[in-house]
């Protein structure tokens, strides 16, 4: 099995954050080049700031890395949302920036203890989804796509469909030669 480049799989599992259609995503990168896996996200980091965007590595487990990339204007909007604010500040979470709640969102995945399923907020998901993902446990959804539904199954199916469209369209296209750069969209 050939290993995927760090910029492939970038742009197959970020394309809806770098199109501007959702706040962040994430993916796993399997590499056995530890300094090199830091080195990528550094260096695209510095290359997608000026777009507001930032790659961080949120956990490391042997060789693989999670990567998260997100819209940072809009995460911290996100964060310091009344509703979505209290509920991260009950369960210790500090709301303070946005920056400060991925350090203890990484803390949270490298703890091994129970995942934190709050993550969905960090990946721009509906509140009340995020919510009643958690109070269910994971059942009794309307719909699974990118994330499991409970309420308006069709405007998550729909989202969905965008999502799917956007990594098909970015794929094809850095396949074809065009720079991750010119992929971008401005926030």
């Amino acid at each position: 099995m050939v290993e995927k480049s760090f910029e492939s799989v970038l742009i197959e599992q970020c394309a809806p954050t770098l199109a501007g259609m959702k706040p962040a995503n994430m993916f796993i990168f399997k590499s056995c080049g530890r300094r090199a896996v830091y080195a990528k996200a550094d260096c695209w980091s510095c290359r997608l700031e000026p777009y507001g965007i930032a790659v961080c590595i949120l956990k490391e487990c042997g060789g693989s890395f999670l990567v998260y990339v997100y819209r940072k204007a809009w995460l911290d909007r996100i964060i310091k949302s009344p509703m979505i604010s209290s509920f991260l500040t009950g369960i210790g979470y500090d709301t303070v920036s946005s920056g400060i709640a991925l350090t203890q969102l990484s803390d949270r995945l490298c703890l091994k203890k129970e995942f934190p399923h709050e993550i969905g907020i960090f990946l721009g998901y509906p509140f009340f989804d995020v919510l009643s993902f958690i109070e269910n446990n994971g059942r009794n959804y309307v719909f699974c796509g990118y994330w499991k539904a409970y309420f308006n199954p069709s405007v998550a199916r729909k989202r969905t469909d965008q999502y799917k469209k956007c990594a098909g369209i970015y794929k094809r296209m850095f396949e074809s030669g065009t720079p991750i750069m010119r992929l971008i969209v401005a926030a």
